[in-house]
């Protein structure tokens, strides 16, 4: 999924390691992705505002990860296919996950509930940001297939163009994220302590799923960052002496950018709400002889939990 320029020291045998790291790791992230696709159109019940936006994400996922297995770097066509493509899906990637945010931050913080009013503008400002990043980034691009990926330039004007349209807006996504969810968990924490210091112990007992999801949104921006650290590093790395690739830093580079997609369909759609549509659906079909296998507290673990994007009370206006 990361657009790596190797060349330099790099020997045959190290280019064809990146590529089945890159090959591996991809298909990781494109089957969690798909999970999370299927998940959405298999079960009406999901089929939320708030876990709409995570469909879109999984299938930004999804498909990045499936330009990233099948360009060939040795084929001119599929060069341009998955250097385009990846790009294009790994910006939009990135960018639903601040409409995640943006959506969680105007539900809670600011007390509105007309998210789902604001869908095409979402769908404009992703698309269209993708689109225009992934244009500017081939104005006097020459494709290469010195490594695992395509996008391979030689001249520091087109390294910088580079790092302007997919890594600026990265770590502008990540700043953005990481600020947003302060500000929620922030509020939510406050609100908590002030309903709890209120009310009975049964409250306390009753909290503590929330506290879990307030928890878990703390990760989300650590995906990104752990997925692009060693990408951004080794493209100033490759910026201050194009001349010398380091081997291990290439490896996580392009190890850790390709699991993004296993990572987002871990943190953002595998809820409670996810396993629970899952376990209702196998319950149905589940042979009644192997059911006591599975104890219900197993089975309905997230019965009286709802989503951690859906708890937030957004609910369909039509």
């Amino acid at each position: 999924m990361a657009t790596v320029q190797m060349a330099g020291n790099l020997t045959a045998h190290d280019r064809r390691i990146l590529m089945k790291v890159n090959a591996g790791a991809s298909s990781l992230s494109f089957l969690g992705s798909s999970f999370i696709v299927a998940c959405y159109v298999l079960f009406k019940d999901l089929r939320k505002f708030s876990f709409k936006l995570v469909f879109y994400l999984a299938l930004s996922d999804m498909l990045c990860s499936f330009f990233s297995i099948i360009g060939d770097p040795s084929k001119g066509f599929f060069c341009y296919a998955q250097g385009y493509s990846t790009h294009f899906f790994c910006v939009a990637s990135f960018l639903w996950t601040t409409t995640i945010a943006f959506t969680l931050h105007r539900t809670v913080v600011k007390h509105k509930t007309d998210v789902e009013d604001l869908e095409a503008i979402f769908h404009l400002y992703v698309w269209g940001t993708s689109l225009v990043m992934t244009v500017i980034r081939s104005i006097g691009n020459e494709h290469g297939h010195l490594s695992a990926y395509c996008w391979a330039q030689t001249g520091r004007t087109r390294k910088a163009v580079h790092f302007i349209t997919f890594y600026a807006p990265l770590w502008g996504a990540i700043l953005y994220n990481g600020f947003t969810y302060f500000q929620v968990i922030r509020m939510l924490n406050n609100a908590t302590r002030m309903a709890v210091g209120m009310s009975d112990r049964a409250y306390q007992v009753d909290a503590r799923p929330d506290m879990k999801a307030l928890n878990r949104w703390g990760y989300y921006p650590l995906i990104l960052i752990g997925s692009w650290t060693f990408g951004t590093i080794n493209r100033i790395h490759d910026f201050i002496e194009p001349g010398h690739k380091i081997f291990w830093l290439s490896v996580l580079d392009v190890g850790t950018a390709a699991l993004m997609g296993l990572f987002n369909s871990i943190a953002y759609g595998l809820n409670s709400s996810v396993r629970r549509a899952i376990c209702e659906r196998l319950d149905m079909f589940w042979p009644e002889r192997f059911r006591r296998w599975f104890p219900n507290s197993l089975r309905y673990r997230g019965q009286m939990q709802e989503s951690e994007l859906v708890s937030l009370k957004i609910q369909d206006q039509h």
